[in-house]
């Protein structure tokens, strides 16, 4: 029987002190993977800050004595906008530009934000949160469904998103449904962070990147230093220091094919490997990492008219070699 958790997200943020134990979590398996999930609420939140889309957060993921997620950073707070963990999701902004100081925008997963008086978004900063929208979780032992309604005139949705272990299969599914519920357009851009941590393991020579193309593009901080991209792959040359990160803004060499969207992730020393494929094509690709994790970061278009709905999948399989 499905187990049904209803969280009505209120519209104020409490900054008080964080509380581990207070934290709601869900542990899903299918026998090969352990998952364990952050679920989103907003007293006591383990994240309440307004970059990533809250649902899906994986704290942890194992398969065969492996760990592929968890914690990376240094520093946290519920609101430091990256103080996150798994293959996290961010939505950009619905027609910010044509918002004014004072009025609200959307972030799909996140809800109505206030825009202040600046000139550009600030996919970094920490915007009030004026309607966090209602949330429902549906949990079943190898699945968790996160249902976000946002009831706002012209901009509305509800979006759907499920993790899925597929049965006798060392493979996990993100599953996303957008039903456009609203008067006007929900145009933006959506990609996937993943924040891999494999082992915890530190980021250097024993990783490597591999994609079903020959990379090029824009190679940015770290490149030719740091790390390369060589053919089909990103390698590292050594390992990253403290406060030292690789970034690669734009790299190019994918067509306009789902297949395409194919990238693995391997690490030689401890023989852990991740494939993950998309069933749209990639919009744009971005590389980032530091010392603690790595970030093929992929992106798709959505431009979802009214009384309209998209869905889209990703799928994750987790091997050894």
């Amino acid at each position: 029987m499905k187990k049904l958790i209803a969280l009505s997200m209120g519209t104020f943020l409490i900054a008080g002190a964080f509380q581990s134990g207070s934290i709601p979590k869900a542990e899903i398996s299918n026998n090969l993977i352990r998952a364990r999930l952050i679920l989103p609420e907003t007293r006591h939140g383990y994240y309440m800050a307004t970059r990533f889309d809250w649902s899906g957060m994986i704290e942890s993921l194992e398969y065969k004595g492996h760990e592929y997620f968890g914690k990376w950073f240094e520093e946290y707070s519920p609101f430091i906008h990256d103080a996150i963990m798994g293959p996290v999701e961010e939505y950009l902004p619905v027609d910010y530009d044509k918002t004014q100081p004072g009025e609200e925008f959307m972030k799909i997963g996140v809800g109505m934000l206030k825009k202040p008086e600046e000139n550009n978004f600030d996919r970094f900063g920490l915007y009030q949160i004026t309607d966090h929208g209602k949330w429902k979780i549906k949990k079943e032992p190898d699945q968790i469904r996160f249902i976000h309604t946002l009831s706002n005139g012209g901009y509305s949705y509800v979006y759907t998103k499920t993790i899925r272990l597929i049965r006798e299969k060392p493979v996990m599914q993100i599953s996303h449904n957008l039903k456009n519920t609203g008067t006007l357009p929900l145009k933006t851009d959506m990609y996937n962070h993943n924040f891999f941590v494999f082992d915890n393991q530190p980021v250097g020579p024993a990783f490597r990147v591999i994609f079903p193309f020959d990379l090029g593009g824009e190679q940015g901080r770290g490149m030719g230093t740091i790390a390369e991209l060589r053919d089909n792959m990103i390698v590292f040359n050594r390992n990253l220091g403290k406060g030292e990160t690789v970034f690669c803004g734009s790299l190019t060499g994918f067509r306009n094919d789902p297949a395409d969207f194919d990238i693995k992730v391997e690490n030689t020393e401890t023989g852990a490997g991740v494939r993950i494929t998309g069933d749209k094509p990639l919009s744009k690709l971005i590389f980032w990492a530091c010392p603690t994790t790595l970030c093929p970061e992929t992106y798709i278009d959505l431009n979802i008219e009214p009384g309209k709905e998209y869905s889209w999948d990703f799928l994750y399989e987790f091997y050894t070699f």
